[in-house]
């Protein structure tokens, strides 16, 4: 008999922390029976003086273009502008600066505000902003960067460098563990028990998180076998290499909007197949 193409009755392990209750509720209105473990959570840096001092510089006009690789950093700016009295001077500044993001969720988070993207990167990945921004003229331009932590951003910030550009760089939040190592490690059992289906992952700190206390506990072995077991689906190419990095097989991947929906549109094809 031919497989549903739907998820009624697989168990879905879901790793999402910002989004968890929407993506688990579109999971579940599919028929899936989700496992809710969010391995991250994030915090507002703790060190507001430079995050302030940014803001101060961007509002006063310091800034010709405007780098957002996640919808998440502008809101964490726009909470610190708030909390400094710079909430009116940074929104209206932002609406006339050149506006380059890196995927939808930036993008999502200037419509929050009533703004629009100027220039949408090629591809959701900070390869496909430097491809986007490499045919035009920077040498010379103020180009303040919002960054996200647990990564150095050589590549980017030293394709600015090349290309002439002056680069001011801000990273608003931080990331911290949402869960209990014992919570992880859970998981992390109940994908060598066989017992989960697909496991879902949005982002790439949820891979590194899981890694980490996977070869913290000395069970690294065993998240390799339970990946093996479970059919692993990846909402872009960042998460995809994250995960072929430690040697996971990703069989499910957006073909191309690389976000929820679009994520659970490719789960329901492939639990068809």
């Amino acid at each position: 008999m031919e497989k549903p193409a739907d998820l009624s009755g697989r168990t879905v392990a879901i790793p999402e922390t910002r989004e968890l209750d929407v993506f688990a509720r579109m999971l579940e209105e599919r028929g899936a029976i989700t496992l809710r473990c969010p391995l991250v959570a994030i915090h507002d840096t703790p060190e507001a003086a430079p995050v302030e001092a940014w803001l101060r510089r961007f509002s006063d006009g310091g800034c010709d273009d405007l780098i957002l690789l996640t919808g998440e950093g502008l809101r964490r700016l726009v909470g610190f502008a708030r909390r400094a009295g710079l909430e009116l001077a940074f929104v209206a500044r932002l609406g006339a600066v050149r506006k380059i993001t890196r995927g939808p969720k930036p993008a999502r988070a200037l419509r929050e505000l009533g703004l629009s993207v100027d220039l949408p990167a090629a591809t959701p990945t900070t390869k496909g902003v430097i491809a986007t921004l490499s045919p035009l003229a920077l040498a010379g331009r103020r180009i303040a960067v919002q960054l996200y932590p647990d990564h150095t951003h050589e590549e980017l910030l030293g394709f600015l460098a090349g290309a002439g550009a002056i680069a001011d760089p801000v990273t608003p939040y931080v990331y911290a563990s949402a869960t209990e190592d014992g919570r992880v490690a859970d998981l992390i059992e109940s994908l060598a028990a066989g017992v989960v289906d697909i496991i879902a992952f949005t982002s790439a700190p949820q891979v590194r998180r899981l890694i980490a206390v996977a070869e913290a506990r000395g069970i690294a072995g065993q998240l390799r076998q339970g990946l093996a077991l479970t059919r692993i689906a990846a909402v872009g190419p960042v998460v995809t290499g994250e995960l072929t990095k430690f040697g996971a097989r990703v069989e499910i991947v957006p073909k191309e909007r690389f976000f929820m929906k679009p994520l659970i549109n490719a789960m329901i094809e492939a639990a068809g197949r």
